[in-house]
């Protein structure tokens, strides 16, 4: 079970590192566990450690917080530029620019090279109702090829995998909004594992045409970052910084039913999952029914895998949601909801 004070004893501040983790040299989780460091914490004590020296208490120290911002991020939805077509139908049109070149702080004192949509990781959230025509008009700003390949029904010159769009090209997408559920979108250029893994990723949303009941509605997607390149995540999130909603809690209203559209976009291992603490929610896996598939308190799934989760709270208070595989929580997949009456 986790606790804030295991993760209180297991890490600390990420942003004082400095060479021997800032630079992203740390090297292999054996090499680095055979070296003692001495960390100074900010208003805490020194500890000494052999792991991997990670932070979940303190504030978000990052020089441009506003580069990732997981707050915005999630309840925030990109329905488009819509029009009404001749025959009825509504269509919904979209930019979306690929880059390549840009460093973002995805922890404090952490930089990274990462790979974006619109600018962002995750990239923007792409939502639709069943039926409608989607148009994405693609460009790539980027240094090297990329696409976008949705998963959902389209047609085979749609797929993103063929079509490679050289740096400075465009291409546009146009596909019907079928079926509704949950699904994502990423780069699809090889090799895969790189353009997924630098943060060329979103969500796309098909809402039924009846659509669902209300909701306080939010997109949680599970990714994590290889900052020394090893093929080991050095750390793990939900919505693209490391321990983002432990010192900013979601806040939710008691008895009020919490929509989450969560995904797993994890690069590197080989499954990813979620466990909700004081309660239990419905699943809707891959949200392609109406019908509940299970009722429980955690879910675990590969990557690309995907499903609605509904609840609600009975109590106020304060109550974590994490990755139930414990390495990933401690490297920062882990948050708090805040129940208000």
């Amino acid at each position: 079970m986790l606790s804030a004070k295991l993760l209180l004893a297991a890490v600390v501040a990420a942003a004082v590192l400095g060479t021997a983790f800032a630079a992203t040299s740390l090297g292999s989780p054996a090499q680095a566990q055979k070296e003692e460091k001495l960390v100074q914490g900010h208003a805490l004590e020194s500890y000494t450690t052999t792991g991997d020296v990670l932070d979940p208490e303190h504030q978000d120290t990052r020089a441009n917080p506003a580069e990732i911002d997981p707050d915005r991020y999630l309840r925030e939805f990109n329905y488009g530029r819509t029009s009404t077509l001749p025959d009825g139908t509504t269509m919904r049109e979209f930019t979306i620019i690929a880059d390549d070149k840009q460093t973002l702080e995805v922890s404090p004192g952490v930089f990274y090279n990462a790979w974006t949509f619109n600018g962002t990781i995750p990239g923007p959230t792409i939502r639709a109702t069943e039926g409608d025509l989607v148009r994405i008009n693609f460009i790539n700003n980027g240094s090297k090829p990329h696409t976008m390949h949705f998963h959902s029904i389209h047609e085979a010159q749609m797929d993103g995998v063929f079509e490679v769009i050289a740096p400075g090209g465009q291409f546009t997408y146009e596909f019907r909004a079928e079926p509704y559920g949950l699904f994502l979108y990423h780069c699809h250029v090889q090799p895969i594992e790189e353009h997924i893994a630098h943060g060329l990723y979103g969500v796309y949303i098909i809402d039924p045409k009846e659509g669902r009941p209300d909701a306080d509605e939010m997109v949680m997607l599970m990714n994590g970052y290889d900052t020394d390149f090893d093929t080991e995540n050095n750390f793990y999130t939900v919505n693209g910084i490391p321990f983002y909603y432990m010192h900013h809690p979601i806040q939710i209203e008691k008895d009020r039913l919490v929509r989450v559209y969560l995904v797993n976009i994890l690069e590197f291992d080989p499954i990813n999952n979620f466990h909700l603490h004081g309660n239990v929610y419905n699943v809707y896996r891959t949200g392609t029914g109406l019908t509940v598939d299970e009722s429980t308190d955690m879910i675990t799934m590969s990557q690309g895998e995907r499903s609605i989760l509904e609840f609600s709270y009975k109590y106020p208070g304060t109550y974590m949601f994490h990755a139930h595989k414990t390495e990933f929580a401690e490297k920062g997949w882990v948050g708090t909801f805040l129940v208000k009456e």
